[in-house]
């Protein structure tokens, strides 16, 4: 046998092992794709199981979308406010390395609620979307923000005009910082204004949304989260 026809014989298994049997084309093998959280109690599901978390799913319906979603990582704590949510990514053994597929930030609700001001937010909050877009890889497509929810509508905020107005101001700012950025933005807050009316969208402290309501913010952003996913 010629060492030609020889060759050949061994490359035919070769790209037969790279193929697709049924269409004929490469296999492209992907990573799992991970996930990186960063808020306060909305982010990281206070008075909710863990599977009832807003991240998480989010994550089960992209996975049911064909998305490998290999790991979900929150960084997150009941009352952080935006310095407080920067401490905590600084104490983590997040590095200017540390690159994920997708990063969510949802935080400004505890600035609000001790009455710090909107221009203060302001600085800060900027600082932590430009860390959400480093832990993306520079990848500001792979980028998304949460408006904060309206705890006026829960038995704790007893239907308070004073939160509400509080919390459009802190929104108007984030979400003209996150749009100024080209960063996708979800506006979740009017899910959380019918929580008077339907008080299973609230969690079991009277405060806080429950899972039923985090599926819904989960279901609002997945077709627009899919299409990050995508590019």
């Amino acid at each position: 046998m010629s060492s030609k026809i020889l060759s050949l014989l061994l490359l035919v298994p070769l790209l037969a092992a790279t193929c697709d049997k049924k269409e004929g084309m490469p296999i492209v093998e992907e990573m799992p794709l991970t996930y990186l959280a960063l808020g306060d109690s909305y982010t990281i599901g206070q008075s909710v199981g863990g599977k009832e978390r807003f991240p998480v799913q989010l994550a089960a319906k992209l996975q049911l979308e064909g998305f490998d979603i290999g790991h979900v990582r929150i960084i997150a704590k009941t009352g952080w406010t935006t310095d407080e949510l920067a401490a905590g990514i600084a104490s983590s053994n997040l590095t200017a390395d540390s690159t994920y597929s997708l990063v969510s930030l949802l935080i400004g609700v505890n600035n609000q609620y001790r009455g710090r001001t909107v221009e203060a937010y302001k600085p800060e909050f900027t600082a932590l979307l430009n860390q959400a877009i480093g832990f993306a890889g520079g990848k500001k497509e792979r980028v998304f923000v949460v408006s904060i929810p309206d705890y006026a509508y829960t038995p704790f905020g007893n239907g308070s005009a004073s939160i509400s107005a509080g919390i459009d101001a802190f929104n108007a700012a984030n979400r003209e910082i996150t749009e100024a950025m080209g960063v996708r933005y979800f506006d979740i807050t009017p899910i959380s204004r019918e929580g008077l009316n339907d008080p299973t969208l609230v969690a079991g402290d009277g405060l806080h949304p429950s899972g039923k309501q985090y599926a819904m913010w989960a279901s609002l952003m997945l077709e627009g989260v899919r299409e990050l996913l995508n590019k």
